[in-house]
Formats: C-alpha cells, structure tokens, sequence
C-alpha cells in the first residue's frame, strides 16, 4: 500500500504566501480539543430539583441515622409517583421516616391506622344524611390526601384492602356510582411486620403490584445503634420533629415529577429492562413473574435515581437499582426453592447478573 506524507501534499510556498498577506498563521495556530470545541450541556436542568432532594435528605438525616439507601428510595418514588411499602420488625424507624418525609413536603397529610376492623368506608367515606336539605352528602375519608400513611397496612382485612386498589392505581374512588378524583401529587407510604402473623393479613398480589417499591429495612449496625442511643439522649424533652423544615411545595413536586418523565432512556436500555422483567417469567425458581406493569415500574424508577443522581439520562446502573426494590414484591417463589431458603430478592438479583447489559 502507498503511503502519503502530509508535507508532501501541503506545496511549502502555500504557507508563506499566507503569512505574506496578512493571513493566519496555520503553523502558530493552536490546535483546539474537543472538550475546547464541543459543549457537553444537559438538556434538562435539574439544579433545582438536586438542591431541594439535598435539602430533605438533610432534614431527615437530623433525626434518622443512617438507613441512606431507604431515603433515596423513598425519593424515587416520590419523583416516579409511586407508592412504598415499607417492611421490617417494629422499631427500624418505619412510621417516623414516613412522617420526617412528610414534614419535609408541604402537602396535606393523612394517616390511617389499619385494624381487624376498619372497614372500606372509614377510609373512603361515606354518604350523610342532610336532615335540613334533605339530601345526601358525600363525607371524604382519610384517603383523600395528598400523602397517606397506612401503618401496619396487613392488619386490615381482604374487604378494607381491595377498598385501595382503585385509588393507588387510578388516583380515583367510586362511590355509589360518583367517581371523585384525587389531588396532585397522590402517595401512599405504607408498613407492615413481616414477622408477626397473628391477627394479620396477607396482601393480595393485585394489591402488592400497586406498589412501585418494597422496601425492606434492617437493624442498624453497632456504630449506628450507639449514635441513635446518644442522639435520643441529647433530645431530653425535645421532640424529634419539632424542627423539621418543609422544603417542597405541591407546585414544586408537581413540576420535579414532570420533569423526571422526560429524563432520555436509550432504546436499547428499554430492552435492557423487558430481558430482565421476561427472565421472571421464564425463571424455573419463580413460580410467579413480573407482569408489564414491572416493566413501566422499573423505567420510572430508573429515571428517578438518574434525576437523584443530577444525570439528564438513564444508565444501566439506575435500571440495576430499581429492579430489586421494584421486582421482589411481585414474583413469587417456587414453593421447593422456598423450602431452600431462596428469597424473591436473591433470585431477583441472580437474574440481574446473567441478563447482558448493552454496550
């Protein structure tokens, strides 16, 4: 093959009679780098948002010790607008983060303590009689909130649980045939024990896939267990959330949800995220899969840890973080593997580790 020398094509007189007139000087000019002529600019700007997660993240860190992967979970759903369903022994801190996350949003707050004997209309409502106009008035229940809280949610029976299933799907109630939307933003934290199983019980599927997260909260190590000892000890007659700041509106949750939807996801990501949700399906550990609802669950979240982590574009690594918390709560177990000792989440992750990631 011939090969070509640059100084042989450029004639040596072109250069001079350049210079000669005046002209730029090729061989003093610097050459640019492409950081110098290329401007990488975020298309969407989400400053705003980071300083206003920061600012909660504080306010619960001022109370709460440690649990950091939970409080970001929590963010991302509040961003995707979907609900949680915190799980773990009682005394983790369950019900207090729930309320610390309220304080922190200036959004009407509701909570609703689930027993053997709630029925569906003390949490939807119901109708009252008018003796002075002689009609009925609709009476709104605890629902109708913008941030709910549902403390030991498996208390409840059948009856009173599938009395939330349109609403946590729909942001709607039907009564007596009066279909009554709920205000923006619509979210609902809830709790359960998973070790105790007198006078619970267990959530429905249909009921546990309307939840875009399930999160499961340990015991504190050492170090974090002696700092919560001597946190509560400085309190003395403090209470805990006194001080508590409320940092976003209902305008700005409204707006930072808006603009998580446009976060871009390349189309091959998009697929990324299909392989895993049919891996569930295909899986001989799992005796339940993933339905599509997962899949739309899985790339909201992914956007919201990418708005989380300030990026404008979702990577590999979000949709990673978003299938356990999202997935576990939604397949269930072949009956022989869970005599082994397997869990939904180990399985979840086995599958997270034999999908390919795109290159």
């Amino acid at each position: 093959m011939d090969t070509f020398n640059n100084e042989d094509l450029t004639p040596q007189n072109d250069t001079n009679e350049i210079q000669n007139s005046g002209g730029i000087n090729i061989e003093n000019t610097p050459a640019q780098s492409d950081s110098e002529t290329i401007s990488f600019q975020a298309r969407l700007d989400l400053s705003e948002l980071q300083a206003g997660i920061a600012a909660i993240k504080a306010e619960i860190n001022s109370v709460i010790v440690g649990q950091h992967k939970m409080i970001d979970q929590l963010l991302v759903a509040i961003l995707s607008n979907g609900h949680v369903l915190l799980e773990g022994v009682p005394g983790v801190a369950k019900t207090i983060t729930a309320k610390l996350l309220s304080k922190t949003l200036s959004l009407h707050f509701s909570r609703i303590q689930f027993t053997p004997d709630l029925m569906p209309s003390d949490i939807l409502g119901t109708s009252v009689f008018d003796l002075s106009k002689s009609v009925f008035n609709f009476k709104k229940g605890p629902i109708f909130s913008n941030f709910v809280l549902i403390d030991e949610i498996n208390r409840a029976p059948a009856k009173t649980q599938a009395a939330l299933f349109e609403v946590m799907e729909e942001r709607q109630i039907t009564v007596e045939g009066v279909t009554h939307a709920m205000e923006a933003p619509f979210l609902v934290i809830a709790t359960q024990n998973p070790i105790e199983q007198e006078g619970t019980y267990r959530l429905p599927e249909a009921q546990l896939d309307r939840f875009l997260f399930k999160i499961n909260i340990d015991y504190p190590n050492l170090s974090e267990e002696i700092a919560i000892l001597q946190r509560e000890n400085a309190l003395q007659n403090k209470q805990k959330l006194d001080n508590i700041k409320q940092i976003l509106s209902q305008v700005d949750i409204i707006k930072y949800q808006s603009i998580v939807k446009q976060i871009t996801i390349e189309p091959q990501l998009l697929e990324y995220i299909a392989k895993i949700v049919t891996n569930t399906r295909e899986n001989a550990f799992l005796y339940l899969g993933a339905s599509p609802r997962a899949s739309i669950a899985i790339l909201n979240a992914a956007k919201g840890f990418a708005a989380l982590r300030g990026r404008d574009f979702v990577t590999p690594e979000d949709i990673k973080d978003s299938a356990v918390p999202v997935l576990q709560h939604r397949v269930m177990v072949a009956p022989e593997r869970e005599m082994e000792g397997l869990t939904g989440e180990q399985i979840i992750k086995q599958i997270i580790d034999t999908v390919e990631i795109p290159r």
